[in-house]
């Protein structure tokens, strides 16, 4: 598979929990990135055989942010470089309050047949807290207009755990999304990330989570609602209804090579993974200069990569193929970890069979610290 990353570090604003790379207040730099970005692609298509592009996915940030006609650019431009294969999966990510009837008309007819929208909640109270700038209605709105506009694979970010939320709350929230009957549900526990404002009033002592027990209940809800709905768990965080898996991320989960251009985006080829710089005033300076817009770089030798291999792809239901990881890297999972394997396994965290080694449901739920014994 050929997957291109490209970012988009521009947003409306900047919520207090997000600790991504996203820039807001920056409309002045939309043109003069993305012709940047086109630069860049030319340069990456000369130095890689990556092509025909497989996925193709703009992320931010929030790339809807650029006009319509700036993000029909991108795509038009990656389909002369690149070439895109038979029924390439192309996404952009989106917020609702950035997208309209045109924009989302002019998105499908230029190629995108992917759209995640950010929805985050769908009480309006809760979206306050977050400090997102749409509405519930909003939400609900685009959702609809992405529909008319011809997209039949929508996903929908949702998330939970939130200041003040229940599990009577989020069951509602979740109800409400099914009910408008997306492809595929993104459901993302909160973070509370370093560096946040988020971070500095949990330290104050004014932001107040859910208890664990409340957040456990929240995950029974998803797993019961979800699979009511006919939306398949395939990832700790993802559900999707049958073939509509994200293609682009499940790449990303079984540690296969993808290319990255963009502000603070990373490429992964050959063992070689690069990040690049993530400001966009000095990515475009880089980018009209000839220079190189890569900040940091690192190479991962076989060892690495397999250890990698095996910690990225327990995010996914079905777990590790033992047989991918012998031809791979030529190892055996359980002659490798051996007794942290054991033990996991005794603890029920994990299931080893002949066949792949996967999180048990209850491994899900604490996925972060057997992934941390483990890589």
């Amino acid at each position: 598979m050929s997957s291109l990353y490209i970012h988009i570090p521009f947003c409306l604003s900047k919520c207090p929990y997000c600790s991504f790379l996203s820039w807001p207040n920056q409309d002045g730099l939309h043109q003069r990135f993305v012709a940047a970005l086109m630069v860049e692609a030319a340069r990456f298509r000369h130095d890689t055989a990556m092509f025909p592009l497989s996925t193709l996915f703009l992320g931010g940030g929030t790339p809807t942010v650029l006009a319509g006609a700036e993000l029909a650019k991108i795509v038009q431009g990656c389909s002369e470089l690149f070439g895109l294969s038979h029924q390439a999966e192309i996404s952009v990510e989106a917020n609702p309050k950035t997208i309209d009837k045109k924009k989302l008309a002019l998105l499908r007819c230029s190629g995108f047949n992917r759209i995640s929208i950010g929805v985050q909640s769908l009480h309006d109270q809760e979206l306050h807290g977050l400090g997102r700038q749409h509405s519930v209605a909003d939400a609900v709105t685009a959702i609809r207009w992405a529909r008319e506009a011809g997209f039949a694979n929508i996903n929908l970010d949702l998330m939970y755990g939130l200041p003040g939320q229940t599990p009577l709350s989020w069951q509602h929230t979740l109800e409400q999304a099914l009910a408008l009957a997306p492809q595929h549900l993104s459901l993302y526990e909160l973070t509370v990330e370093c560096g946040t404002p988020f971070h500095r009033w949990r330290e104050q002592g004014t932001l107040h989570l859910p208890e664990e027990d409340a957040v456990a209940s929240m995950d029974q809800l998803t797993a019961s609602l979800c699979q009511q709905a006919g939306l398949i768990q395939y990832e700790i965080s993802n559900y999707a209804r049958p073939g509509y898996e994200c293609r682009h991320n499940i790449n990303y989960w079984q540690n296969g090579q993808y290319g990255g251009i963009g502000a603070g985006a990373v490429a992964c080829i050959a063992g070689r993974r690069q990040q690049k710089t993530s400001d966009p005033h000095r990515y475009c300076e880089y980018m009209e200069s000839g220079q190189s817009v890569v900040q940091e770089e690192e190479y991962l030798d076989a060892e690495a990569s397999f250890r990698e291999t095996v910690v990225m792809g327990l995010r996914m239901v079905c777990g590790v193929s033992q047989m991918t990881l012998n031809q791979r890297y030529g190892r055996d999972v359980a002659g490798y970890y051996g007794a942290t394997l054991t033990r996991l396994v005794d603890q029920g965290l994990l299931e080893l069979t002949s066949e792949h080694l996967r999180l048990t449901a209850t491994g899900r739920r604490f996925a972060n610290q057997v992934m941390a014994d483990l890589v």
